[in-house]
């Protein structure tokens, strides 16, 4: 690995953070990779060990490296999982930012365009894995378990992003499925009768590949979603 070049004291922490990431993006540093050790690092551009940690701090909360402590630790290129795009619109949910009806509105968007597409891209084991879903969904609706109920449907979702292959969307996905736990823990849990029976509806439109009527189904169970739980909302403000 080359080393990296001096940078300027007055905007060190931005330079040693482009430095990387321009690394990243041209592909001389790879997920898994370990970056020089830290006085190496700091000797490289030539910043005291303090700028240094500030920078790798930075990358880490973006979730571009991961910091590791021990004999065999040191600061590491992590896999692209998306954490950073998940935990920044979740705090934005949360600081008020994004509102529910914004929320809602982009499930609807994201979440039938992801169906269309899964319908077009999944395969065997992506079926299998969705219909275990909602078996496992009807179990725990059996046995009156609401919050793994919820935590399973969400999970549906994630198994649909992936069908797709497509990683902008699985993020999107991840994330709007993490603010509408958040959504729906402060809103409470409700009675969904109708969502099983559109699980079931939609596994037999995937399983044909009816693409269109997929998406169609999807569409009208996150708008009744919608409805519901804007009307929960308006009640706990």
């Amino acid at each position: 690995m080359s080393e990296f070049r001096p940078v300027a004291t007055r905007r060190a922490f931005e330079d040693i953070t482009a430095q990387i990431r321009d690394r990243l993006m041209r592909k001389s540093l790879q997920s898994g990779d370990r970056l020089p050790a830290e006085r190496q690092l700091a000797e490289q551009f030539r910043v005291s060990r303090n700028t240094l940690r500030e920078a790798l701090r930075s990358l880490e909360i973006a979730g571009l490296v991961e910091l590791k402590k021990g004999a065999s630790g040191g600061a590491f290129i992590r896999e692209g999982g998306g954490e950073a795009v998940v935990a920044g619109l979740s705090d934005l949910f949360r600081m008020g930012a994004i509102r529910p009806e914004h929320l809602t509105e982009a499930r609807i968007l994201v979440g039938t365009e992801v169906t269309r597409l899964a319908c077009k891209r999944r395969n065997k084991m992506d079926l299998a894995a969705l219909e275990a879903n909602v078996r496992a969904a009807q179990a725990a609706t059996g046995r009156g378990e609401t919050a793994r109920r919820a935590e399973i449907n969400y999970e549906f979702h994630r198994l649909l992003a992936r069908a797709t292959r497509n990683p902008v969307l699985i993020v999107l996905t991840d994330a709007l499925m993490e603010m509408t736990r958040h959504f729906v823990e402060t809103i409470g849990y409700q009675p969904n009768r109708y969502v099983l029976p559109s699980r079931r509806r939609l596994l037999a439109l995937l399983r044909d590949g009816d693409a269109a009527g997929a998406a169609k189904e999807m569409e009208q169970m996150l708008k009744r979603l919608q409805r519901s739980h804007l009307a929960s909302y308006g009640k706990t403000k």
